[in-house]
């Protein structure tokens, strides 16, 4: 094999990250890149280079994370295009932020007649009646904190969070919902909230940064459409002038055509070209940093050689503090790119005529879509290998995120089946890990579609396998040589359903406490494979499996042939393995009992009489007595035990005539 120097090794990593080449090859390069006999120096840079570039495609991951969210975003904007009515609006965007983030509990509250209170005008999921209609201070809890400062909160622990004001009433339903971990965004339209969303769960739950963002997306969307509906309501219609109702239908045949341009995968093309033609002008739309991102039309006076808004330029720096779009001194408008809390951008409108308040809410609304098509457009190019798989493997562990039912159809969404079975299994590594566990965890899930979650000593995995065995040893395999020091894997199962994952879990957790006493660091066990151990470390304490396994073959050669090896078993191990003393114990001629051990070593297999067979086999024997004890058969010793056709009895000899004249009677032969 030639020799790979560690500047080549280096530069040929990059070039496989850069052509986007499977990890593998990346961990092939760097092995065969050590294998050539390099310096300790260039070995360190070559492993560098290697957990760097295995880190690199780790986070990538995260980009593809918010797919499954904005896939479902974008099925809500379609259903909420398609609801008029303010009930059927509302009933989508409770269900909806339920789902989209696998909670317990959603509901709206809009602002009462009596100032300075909200009532809950609609939810889904709640288990008690005073939920809807429920009338609740302004500034209760998490309500309080989104209508005061307009903006996304959350907590994980509701109860236990001393950070906001705790108002009795919110306090109360809280507890009748036992209600945890809640996050709650503005329900926005323009500058001002008009309700509030609130989604939570029943369980301790930590929220990331996009999920908060794709929970603040369906809030904007959801203002957007409960505004509109509202304003189609009939009592609302009675109340409007022509024009505005004009305008609010044409707004919201608008926001049907977004979708619909977002949702055909063109990217932000289309659907900014239908935005210069509404408002007969030019868009520009640049990233946060300046980058020229699209354009449709051309600027007046505007060419290819501006200078891009920065971050800190005052279109950007206006458009970010005001929330909205703001006319700029040259006519041009600046409107803010956001998703949730994140700044994507600027969208500059160089309109062809002065813009009405109609068209301030057009270019507004534009902005928006043009969020969601660039999260798409971002989403898609990532890929769909990468998921986030350990938020789903942490619920399935702590059975939360709701029943098992929505556990099994989140696990089809990530193309795990939960009906087949899967192994849960522990690898830990025996000193402290940097991000190397997690990088390789997340590769190596992806690779086998499995799901992974980190715990602070060790990582978890569920794979697809039917060998829990099989499955430590191959996780052992790969995982040793990445971190260069010893790792203990233990493995449970099959499972094939939700409900049983956390057994599976618990048992592989007690064969790994089991293993590190034993001394048995850096090897890969099951519960099975530790033999009579293993079926006290089983939390299904499967006793009947363990006996047909150790002495089953023995068991059936008896029951088909009516013999008596089983006894004779019991016997051999009772007298110290000595079959003369097992003879003497089953009272059969010594020849008997060495052509019946003969017969046990066929069917057990060489080395049964090995300590670590041995002991298995005694094992299974005395739980076998005792199970058949169990069951009304008695505790009986082997000497007891009504031997088969093969028995040896001493020859029955004709009793002397002792009443004879002249006959004496001898005294009886000691046997041997």
């Amino acid at each position: 094999m030639s020799q790979i120097s560690v500047g080549s090794g280096a530069l040929a990593v990059l070039e496989l990250l850069a052509e986007e080449a499977p990890v593998e090859q990346v961990e092939a390069l760097v092995a065969q890149a050590l294998e050539g006999g390099v310096a300790d120096a260039e070995r360190d840079v070559l492993k560098r280079a290697g957990g760097l570039a295995l880190r690199i495609h780790a986070q990538s991951g995260r980009r593809q994370q918010r797919e499954m969210g904005l896939s479902a975003l974008v099925d809500t904007a379609r259903e909420l295009a398609m609801s008029q009515e303010l009930d059927a609006v509302l009933n989508v965007v409770t269900r909806r932020a339920r789902l989209l983030l696998g909670l317990d509990l959603a509901f709206v509250c809009f602002p009462a007649e009596e100032q300075g209170f909200v009532h809950v005008r609609s939810s889904d999921g709640h288990t008690s009646t005073g939920t809807v209609g429920l009338r609740l201070p302004a500034n209760a809890g998490p309500i309080g904190e989104v209508l005061f400062n307009s903006a996304p909160f959350w907590t994980p622990d509701y109860p236990a969070d001393k950070r906001f004001h705790h108002h009795p009433a919110f306090d109360e339903m809280a507890g009748a919902e036992a209600l945890r971990a809640i996050v709650a965004v503005p329900l926005s339209h323009g500058t001002r909230p008009v309700g509030v969303l609130c989604a939570a769960d029943r369980n301790v739950r930590h929220f990331s940064a996009d999920e908060i963002s794709l929970m603040s997306s369906l809030g904007e969307l959801a203002g957007a459409a409960i505004e509109r509906a509202r304003l189609l309501d009939a009592a609302t219609v009675a109340a409007l002038e022509g024009p505005a109702l004009r305008q609010e239908r044409e707004l919201s045949e608008m926001q049907g055509l977004f979708t619909g341009l977002v949702l055909n995968g063109g990217g932000p093309q289309p659907l900014l070209a239908e935005l210069a033609r509404r408002l007969d002008g030019a868009v520009r739309v640049h990233a946060l940093d300046g980058t020229f991102l699209a354009t449709a039309g051309e600027p007046p006076d505007i060419g290819e050689t501006t200078d891009p808004p920065a971050a800190s330029d005052p279109a950007t720096s206006q458009a970010r503090a005001a929330g909205e779009p703001v006319a700029m001194a040259d006519g041009s408008w600046a409107a803010p790119i956001v998703a949730g809390e994140e700044h994507l951008g600027t969208l500059l409108m160089f309109p062809g005529h002065r813009l009405t308040a109609f068209d301030e809410r057009l270019l507004g609304l534009g902005a928006r879509f043009t969020a969601i098509a660039l999260l798409l457009e971002a989403g898609r190019s990532a890929g769909a290998h990468g998921r986030v798989r350990h938020s789903l493997l942490d619920d399935l562990l702590a059975l939360a995120g709701g029943p098992p039912p929505l556990l099994e159809a989140r696990a089809r969404r990530c193309g795990v089946d939960l009906d087949k079975p899967h192994i849960v299994a522990i690898a830990r590594p025996e000193k402290a890990f940097g991000g190397e566990l997690s990088a390789w965890a997340l590769s190596y899930t992806q690779r086998v579609n499995g799901l992974m979650s980190m715990r602070k000593d060790s990582v978890v995995l569920l794979l697809a396998g039917n060998e829990a065995g099989a499955t430590a040893r191959a996780v052992h395999t790969e995982l040793s040589p990445l971190l260069d020091q010893r790792v203990t894997v233990a493995a449970a199962g099959p499972v094939a359903e939700a409900l049983s994952v956390t057994g599976a879990h618990q048992e592989a957790k007690r064969c790994l406490d089991a293993m590190i006493s034993l001394g048995a660091v850096g090897r890969a066990a099951s519960p099975r494979e530790l033999g009579g151990l293993g079926v006290l470390l089983s939390g299904s304490h499967d006793v009947g499996a363990f006996i047909d396994a150790t002495i089953g073959p023995v068991a059936d050669y008896d029951r088909q042939r009516l013999t008596a090896l089983v006894p004779t078993l019991e016997a051999y191990f009772e007298t110290g393995s000595s079959p003369t003393y097992a003879a003497e114990r089953l009272h059969v001629h010594p020849n008997t009992v060495t052509r019946r051990l003969e017969r046990i070593g066929e069917l057990l297999g060489p080395g049964w009489q090995q300590p670590e067979r041995a002991f298995e086999v005694q094992l299974a024997l005395r739980l076998s007595r005792i199970r058949h004890a169990l069951r009304g058969g008695g505790l009986s010793s082997a000497a007891t035990v009504p031997a088969g056709p093969d028995v040896w009895r001493p020859p029955r000899r004709r009793p002397r005539d002792v009443t004879k004249p002249g006959t004496a009677v001898l005294p009886r032969r000691p046997r041997r």
